[in-house]
């Protein structure tokens, strides 16, 4: 009688045991490891909503004797890029009639990831043009006078819009405003949020019919779009 090795019975044993039968565990099954996919976030669709406002909603922008009834008046609650690279949720109150013109220029520059710095209605200031210039604000309606002048703006009857009023200043022989935005006079700068001639956001208006403050010959609004050209 040949005596095997320990070793050699052992193996030839486990051998055995993974040959053949009909035990299902007699062998472990074959696993392959894909790579992890990667996938990137696509930024929301330009999705808005229209709503109507009231007097208690427009508090510090709306009075009456103001040239446009408050029932004429439309918020629209829309997507914008921001300074920043990311979307955020901006507001802006314009007249009922130009309300289809408006969301197709922001729809454009949405697309076009045009940035807008903020978009809050005024009242989010106190009414006050000057602190909405101030923070940046890109605005629509406001019960106000024309700057520099003694009618009403645009403004007041909810046809014009000021987009990012800082790289964008009303200028006028050596006043600028908002004060601190004088650097951007120089409109050979390239900087993001500055207005041009024939840009993104000239274009997106000039879709719709509205002309840019900038072409004005005694004054440069840079901010500033109308239907009216005023």
């Amino acid at each position: 009688m040949v005596r095997r090795p320990l070793a050699v019975v052992l193996a030839l044993g486990l051998l055995a045991s993974g040959c053949g039968g009909d035990d299902d565990h007699g062998s472990a099954p074959t696993t392959t490891s894909e790579p992890p996919t990667t996938t990137v976030d696509e930024p929301r669709a330009f999705v808005s909503s229209v709503e109507e406002v009231t007097a208690e909603d427009l508090y510090a922008s709306w009075r009456p004797g103001c040239p446009l009834p408050v029932e004429e008046l439309r918020l629209l609650r829309v997507p914008h890029w921001g300074f920043d690279g990311e979307v955020h949720g901006g507001r802006i109150v314009v007249a009922a009639d130009v309300v289809d013109d408006v969301l197709a220029v922001l729809a454009d520059l949405y697309e076009a990831r045009y940035p807008i710095e903020r978009m809050e209605p005024v009242d989010e200031f106190g009414g006050s043009d000057e602190a909405s210039m101030d923070a940046n604000n890109t605005s629509g309606f406001n019960c106000r006078l024309a700057t520099g002048g003694t009618g009403w703006s645009e403004h007041a009857y909810g046809r014009a819009v000021d987009v990012n009023p800082l790289q964008n200043p009303f200028v006028r022989g050596d006043s600028v405003l908002p004060p601190q935005s004088a650097r951007y006079t120089d409109r050979s700068l390239d900087e993001p949020g500055m207005i041009r001639e024939g840009d993104t956001a000239v274009n997106a208006f000039a879709r719709v019919g509205w002309i840019w403050g900038g072409t004005w010959q005694t004054s440069k609004d840079y901010q500033h779009f109308s239907p009216s050209g005023r």
